[in-house]
Order: structure tokens, then sequence, then C-alpha cells
């Protein structure tokens, strides 16, 4: 298994790791702080570099038995396992994309509905809402522009599956359920704000979400709106 960094400091730009194999164009490590695709945030891209080699990642996704594949545009001049690398992240890639995952969450506790998908970008974010309601994207703007503002504190903290199975309701998401069967669920809560499950990687504060606005709802069903949110800087 690979041992994830990021579920206990988002904010490590790189490690030093060991091989532990390749596969295809795919570079397994023993740690890493690239983030794999999952939750609708995308996997991280980077370098890993070693004595004599480099090669850009382009892609982060979870492989098997608990591995994180680090994908390589070709299979050629890759490492041999046991080889020591140093694992760098595309840093501004990643804390866009942290900016816009604790954007979400401020959104999703302005808007008490049942979530059926969601998105997340560099360029810009997504959730979709199981309702038929009407969203005011003025309002609803104000009103997380005023939650950054607070500089709201985030943090992270582990339940058992059991916990979890007694707290139905802290799971929002209708379309994807928490992966169970480890043994314990990681909840991000924003202070007074926000307690859910998610293995994302956010900001440690909201304030740092920065200028942020929903740029257009849509109506995607009768029981669909989809809201879509930017970063102005």
């Amino acid at each position: 298994m690979t041992t994830i960094l990021y579920r206990d400091d988002s904010y490590l730009r790189q490690c030093e790791a060991i091989v532990s194999y390749t596969a295809e164009a795919a570079i397994g490590l023993d740690r890493t702080v690239f983030y794999a695709l999952g939750g609708g945030q995308p996997g991280d891209t980077g370098v890993i570099s070693w004595d004599g080699g480099e090669v850009e990642i382009i892609d982060t996704r979870y492989g098997e038995a608990g591995c994180i594949d680090h994908l390589t545009a070709a299979a050629r001049a890759l490492p041999v396992a046991g080889t020591r690398v140093l694992a760098k992240l595309n840093w501004e890639r990643r804390y866009l994309h942290m900016r816009m995952h604790t954007a979400l969450h401020l959104l999703g506790s302005l808007l008490p509905y049942g979530v059926t998908g969601g998105n997340i970008s560099t360029q810009k974010s997504r959730l979709d809402f199981d309702t038929q309601a009407s969203i005011d994207k003025d309002e609803v703007t104000r009103e997380l522009l005023g939650l950054v503002a607070a500089d709201k504190p985030l943090s992270c903290r582990w339940i058992t599956d059991d916990e979890l199975r007694s707290q139905p309701e802290l799971v929002r998401t209708l379309s994807v359920q928490p992966p169970t069967g480890s043994g314990k669920i990681r909840l991000l809560e924003i202070a007074g704000t926000d307690l859910q499950p998610c293995g994302g990687t956010h900001v440690r504060s909201t304030g740092e979400v920065g200028a942020v606005r929903i740029s257009k709802i849509e109506n995607k069903g009768k029981h669909n709106r989809r809201v879509n949110i930017v970063l102005d800087q």
C-alpha cells in the first residue's frame, strides 16, 4: 500500500520516496504527496526525479491493493523498483483545487439539498443539487463571500465505519457514498459551518478561498440544479 501524506498535510509540496513498482506507464511509490483522482477532484500532476533521470507525471489514479499509480506519458526510462526518488507536485494547480474544493463545501452548506454530483477544476467547479427550488445567484454569492470573509478554520478527524452508520445525516452525496471497509473514515469540518466525510485536499481556513462567485445556475432536469463557481483571483 502507498502511504498517503496529503491526508494529514495538504500543504506538502514534495516528498522523498522509494519506487515500489513500475507497470506500463505507471510508477508506484511507498509514500506520496500526489492526490489520486476521486470525489470529483482531479489527480495531481508534477514531476518524479532521481539520480540521473526525471519524468513528468500527467495524472494520478488509484491502482490495486491500496496502491497509487503516478501516470507518465510513456513507459520508457522509468526508475526501477528500489530507486530513491523525489516526488514534486505542480503546486499552483493543486492549490487551486484546494481552494475550489473548500469553496464547494461552503456552497453545499448554504444550499440544504442532497448533492447528486460535482466536479473540480482550476477554471470552474460545480455541484449538482437534488431540488426544484429556484436559487438566487447573487444572494448565494453574497453568502458565500460572507463565509470566506469569516475566515473559519478547517480541520480533519477520523471516525469508525460504525460511527458513520449511526450518523447518516453526515453524508449529503446521493450518487457516491464514502468508502467504508478500512475501519475509519475521514471527516472534514469547517467550524460551525460544515461537517461531512471527505478525502480531498482543502485550505486551512475559508479566507484562503479568496474571491469566489457563482457564475451560472443550470437546470439539468426536473430535480437537478447545477451551480457553477469560479475564482476571480
